[in-house]
């Protein structure tokens, strides 16, 4: 091939990319919405009663391969049970500076308590701001939902909880259960119920 029509095939390219419509995204304006199984934010999942997910087993730490997730166990007792297990995660921190979004974490977790969301809004202009603590990576109380910590549900046991057999109509009872003792309880008046968790 000559060396000049090496020359114009070279300028082809981007010659007829000059004459194409220019698309421009207006990110911070409009957002467009990312795939379903995008790996954005973590977020520590709850049982429907409210109970967390979260066992504290560190598998989640071991699996990271960027050293990412820090996570200390503890154990529940019968007057403070922050999880249906005989542990909880006590403190659980994800640094994002650290973390390359690889969803190896979420493998791990044997509870499914790890998940990722689709928020991929992550930047700030301090450091330390970007070491989530756990308060930050806790889902959402849903209604019929209690903070912890709580009883389990009057006659399950954890089993039942990892099995899924805990729902929605059963966790509003423990839900309603803490309201009326918490004196929060909107719903309809007991006559003469004795509210036990």
């Amino acid at each position: 091939m000559s060396d000049e029509r090496r020359f114009f095939r070279g300028f082809g390219v981007p010659f007829t990319q000059m004459f194409k419509r220019v698309v421009t995204e207006q990110y911070p304006d409009v957002k467009t919405p990312v795939r379903p199984r995008y790996h954005g934010r973590h977020q520590l999942n709850r049982h429907p009663d409210g109970l967390e997910k979260c066992v504290g087993c560190e598998l989640c730490a071991w699996a990271c391969p960027a050293d990412a997730i820090y996570v200390e166990g503890a154990d529940n007792t019968e007057s403070e049970r922050f999880s249906p297990g005989e542990r909880y995660g006590r403190v659980y921190q994800i640094n994002y500076l650290r973390c390359i979004f690889c969803g190896l974490c979420i493998e791990a977790c044997p509870t499914r308590a790890l998940t990722m969301t689709n928020e991929y809004e992550l930047a700030d202009d301090n450091r330390q701001d970007l070491i989530y603590e756990k308060k930050d990576l806790l889902g959402p109380l849903l209604p019929g939902m209690a903070a912890p910590p709580h009883a389990m549900v009057p006659g399950t046991t954890e089993t039942d909880y990892y099995l899924g057999k805990v729902t929605g109509a059963v966790a509003v009872q423990i839900g309603e259960v803490e309201a009326r003792r918490a004196g929060t309880w909107t719903g309809p008046a007991a006559d003469d119920e004795e509210v036990t968790a």
